[in-house]
């Protein structure tokens, strides 16, 4: 009976380490849960900004000032009879 006792409580006792400390156990477990929140958070960024990608695709898709804005703006580009003065900032 004793060798019984013996037995259980050392089972008990490599369960309860596999449990916590060993392969797959609650800390890994947390280390994953955290790392899953990090990764979901990252995701709706990337998400909110692929909507605003998207949003200018279409925009530029269909209007076309968006396209004028951005030939006059990254382009340097200018209508027929504009003046086009450039201000230098003092040194």
């Amino acid at each position: 009976m004793k060798i019984l006792i013996v037995f259980l409580t050392v089972c008990l006792g490599v369960l309860q380490y596999k449990l916590w400390l060993g392969d797959d156990s609650r800390r890994e477990l947390k280390e994953v849960e955290k790392e899953v929140a990090s990764q979901l958070s990252a995701n709706e960024e990337l998400s909110q900004r692929n909507e605003a990608l998207e949003v200018e695709v279409l925009d530029l898709k269909n209007g076309l000032e968006a396209v004028e804005e951005r030939a006059r703006s990254e382009l340097g580009m200018i209508e027929d009879g504009e003046t086009f003065y450039l201000i230098v900032p003092n040194r």
